[in-house]
């Protein structure tokens, strides 16, 4: 996938459109991913017999589409598509495409 766990992104569409945050996990077979403070959820978390579980209505995000997110890149400070460049060692790195500046 072209979005790693702790990349900054940008939501493009939703409610959520144009707030920034950090993603949590990505799940590459459903194209989805966890963005910090985006797409935020409450479940209603009943109480257990193991005294350490959380119960009551817990607050916690919920993934989106990996299509709704742009990557930010770190030296624009924009959100922008993510391409491939090959090196002659065989290294595969990200590329943001606004800038052509390797991410990472």
């Amino acid at each position: 996938m072209k979005i790693k766990k702790g990349d900054t992104v940008e939501v493009l569409s939703g409610n959520y459109k144009g707030v920034r945050g950090t993603v949590n996990s990505v799940d590459p077979d459903s194209g989805r991913v966890v963005v910090s403070g985006v797409n935020i959820v409450k479940k209603h978390q009943r109480r257990t017999g193991d005294v350490r579980t959380q119960f009551g209505i817990i607050e916690r995000e919920a993934p989106i589409r990996v299509s709704k997110v742009a990557l930010v890149c770190p030296r624009c400070d924009k959100p922008s598509r993510v391409g491939f460049e090959v090196a002659e060692d065989g290294a595969k790195t990200r590329v943001c495409r606004r800038c052509n500046e390797a991410i990472e």
